[in-house]
């Protein structure tokens, strides 16, 4: 027993042993640290809300708004023809009582009313909510969590992000809330919604953030946030929540059949929301970069064609021709890849760049043309919201003009007689090549090409014949090339189309 003791505590055994429990101390102490300890950037899941509620619930407030249909004329107020009814009818002198009644040129006009949602950004009294919420209202109410009522005025409103900012006077500070980073939050973060839905304010919804960078056609600009917190009418204008308390939204829409909540809400992103409504303090208007190009999606088959590799970037359709790309160098056919240092994924995120950009910035913007890359010097212009469509640039007239048929993309090509012009409502300032019949189920077919369209580019290279487009196709073929790029004039709307070419 002594010499069993003896080993353990100082001889080679005892070492063993010694290094054994250490080792099997290590592992244990790794293993609590997995199963216990979180990443520094998780957040665990609240066993309330009730704290943050009660801190936030001061800060949101339900917005009512009036609107009164005078200057109706005594047409426009007119209701529809009575109904007719046998004669002797009981129902016949209560319509005809209705329809006088109201039918009257001095019939009172009619009030309409909404309700919405707000927070306050500024203890003073600034409050932000959508901008449908306010729009066209004779009368703007503000009603704070104690039931206090304060009339309000619109600072400034921007129908494209569907932002307004509205001022009160109140009798003492309000309680202000501030913008978070909603660039930061992620997928699965927790989420807090408060509103007046239906018009029961003060009510307070959690959930998840489940999507980001949605689309939903609401606008130019829409980069949403997707959240299950339950949102629906009368939330309009109110915060989505992070868990700091921060607002990292402005929940603006739903997606229901029924008008209620199924869970899928959207929400404007703080880091959209928050120049916006500096603008409208500041300036009372939103003052937005203007570039001058119209674009359009980057499709594998454009970025094949072109020779892109990965689809990616926004094609330019047009430019105007006194705009900032113009000017610079940028032309119809390039894809822009960069603005001003930040990468242009799609086209969907052109827009949004180019409108945060501050005004007469030179920025450096990377274009993809003909295989390689180009950069242009571009002093960014201010967009002006009533903007004259921009005109299609005349096409020098010339070539072969006989019909052809170009079986390989499904098309009939004709040059641009005055009979073609007149039958199809094409300016004399249009020229190129008309479609005059689309092949069923073919490439052309497929890609939504219709008669009537002019193509005024194949390759990149301007036409001015049918000849010159089967040339073209012919070319292609022979280097084995799978699809041409077509730029198409639809009644002055410029596209580019990447059509397949039919080899059978």
């Amino acid at each position: 027993m002594a010499r069993l003791m003896t080993m353990a505590a100082g001889g080679v055994p005892g070492r063993q042993t010694d290094r054994f429990l250490r080792r099997a101390g290590f592992l244990f102490a790794l293993a609590l640290a997995v199963a216990w300890i979180q990443p520094a950037n998780a957040r665990p899941v609240p066993e309330s809300f009730a704290d943050l509620a009660e801190r936030l619930l001061p800060s949101v407030v339900n917005v009512s708004t009036a609107q009164q249909s005078r200057g109706a004329t005594a047409q426009q107020r007119r209701l529809p023809e009575m109904p007719q009814f046998p004669p002797g009818s009981p129902f016949e002198d209560f319509f005809r009582e209705f329809f006088d009644r109201n039918n009257r040129p001095d019939a009172p006009a009619r009030r309409a009313t909404s309700l919405g949602s707000g927070f306050v950004i500024d203890a003073s009294g600034l409050i932000v909510t959508n901008n449908h919420v306010v729009a066209d209202a004779d009368e703007i109410t503000v009603i704070l969590h104690d039931d206090t009522s304060l009339k309000a005025e619109v600072v400034g409103r921007d129908s494209k992000t569907d932002l307004a900012l509205l001022r009160v006077k109140p009798a003492k500070p309000l309680v202000a809330v501030k913008f978070g980073d909603s660039d930061g939050a992620r997928v699965g973060d927790w989420v807090l919604a408060i509103g007046n839905p239906f018009g029961l304010g003060g009510t307070v919804t959690a959930g998840i953030l489940s999507a980001r960078q949605r689309d939903i056609n609401a606008g130019p600009y829409d980069d949403f946030i997707q959240t299950d917190a339950s949102i629906n009418r009368g939330n309009s204008g109110g915060p989505l929540f992070n868990m700091a308390g921060d607002v990292i939204g402005v929940n603006t829409a739903i997606f229901s059949p029924s008008g209620g909540s199924i869970g899928i809400g959207f929400a404007i992103p703080s880091a959209l929301a928050r120049p916006v409504i500096q603008q409208l303090k500041e300036f009372g208007r939103t003052r937005r970069g203007w570039l001058g190009v119209r674009i359009q999606g980057v499709t594998d088959e454009i970025a094949d064609t072109l020779g892109l590799g990965k689809a990616r970037g926004a094609l330019v359709a047009s430019t105007n021709e006194k705009g900032p790309a113009a000017e610079a160098g940028i032309q119809p056919g390039d894809i822009v890849l960069t603005f001003d240092g930040r990468e242009i994924p799609d086209m969907r995120r052109l827009p949004r760049v180019v409108a945060e950009t501050p005004i007469n910035k030179r920025a450096k913007v990377v274009v993809w043309r003909k295989g390689r890359e180009l950069t242009f010097d571009v002093k960014v212009g201010e967009l002006d919201e009533n903007e004259e469509p921009e005109q299609v640039a005349a096409v020098p007239k010339g070539g072969d003009q006989k019909p052809v048929t170009a079986e390989a993309l499904g098309l009939s090509l004709s040059g641009l007689s005055a009979d073609l012009r007149q039958k199809f409502s094409i300016g004399e300032e249009t020229n190129g090549v008309v479609v005059t019949a689309v092949t069923p189920n073919s490439p052309a077919a497929e890609k939504g090409v219709r008669i009537g369209d002019v193509i005024l580019e194949v390759g990149q290279e301007e036409v001015r014949s049918p000849g010159e487009i089967a040339s073209k196709v012919e070319e292609a073929r022979k280097a084995n090339r799978k699809s041409l790029l077509l730029l198409i004039d639809r009644q002055g709307d410029l596209r580019f189309v990447a059509l397949r070419i039919d080899r059978t």
